[in-house]
């Protein structure tokens, strides 16, 4: 009994630190410099196509479902099970195609930033062996959705838990740029978060059951709006 008592309690502990070191690593107050990156929003604003919530929700759900963010929650997951499955090949594959599936200058520094940025936070306060096994499978520049997964997969944070968090810290990181630019109140922002709590749940769960070879997105506009905003006359953020 006292030994059962024991496991259930370890269980316990261990899910709180899990969910705890999630909450810290996709805290917008953690280091990786998010706040300063647009995903081309800016530009789209500029350009007219998000002048309200209703168009910023309509232009993050067609990033979410099908574009950089889909790609993203793809490579998530294949990172994540790469890493507890101790699949150094895979985890190889998913860090190039992570890379090479950025669509601009600006969303290669933006991933880059961000996923480099991570590892080193992460290692000052929660190191673990799973970050030395993506720096032996992959020499190349870190993409933020392979750091986050290694780290998570390194610390036992389970892969629908972890999908699901990243994906909505992505987004909630979006309309805060969004609610700065259009402008809008914090209110109408949660309004869109809210909103996007469907395709949220249908992007991470459709990434799980993607095949590496079949990631890809379609969100041509969102990618246009990133390379078009390397030009923009007048910028707040770096993307």
């Amino acid at each position: 009994m006292t030994t059962g008592m024991s496991e259930a309690a370890d269980r316990v502990t261990g899910g709180a630190a899990a969910l705890y070191r999630l909450m810290a690593w996709l805290s917008p107050g953690f280091p990786v410099g998010a706040f300063s990156y647009s995903s081309g929003i800016e530009w789209a604003v500029e350009a007219g196509d998000i002048a309200d919530a209703g168009t910023l929700q309509r232009w993050l759900a067609v990033v979410i479902a099908r574009g950089g963010l889909c790609c993203d929650a793809a490579i998530f997951a294949h990172a994540h099970r790469a890493i507890a499955e101790g699949d150094d090949a895979t985890l190889r594959a998913t860090a190039a195609l992570a890379v090479a599936l950025c669509p601009s200058k600006e969303r290669h520094l933006e991933t880059t930033s961000q996923g480099g940025a991570f590892v080193e936070a992460v290692r000052a306060a929660w190191d673990c062996a799973a970050l030395d096994r993506l720096a032996t499978a992959w020499d190349g520049a870190v993409a933020y959705p392979v750091a986050v997964a290694a780290a998570a997969a390194g610390h036992g944070v389970p892969l629908a838990a972890a999908l699901h968090a990243y994906l909505n810290a992505a987004a909630a990181n979006l309309i805060s740029a969004g609610v700065r630019l259009i402008p809008l109140g914090q209110t109408d922002g949660q309004h869109v978060l809210a909103a996007l709590e469907p395709t949220i749940a249908d992007t991470a769960s459709r990434a799980m059951a993607t095949p590496l070879d079949d990631v890809g997105g379609a969100a041509l506009r969102a990618d246009l709006a990133s390379m078009r905003h390397e030009t923009q006359y007048t910028r707040l953020f770096r993307s």
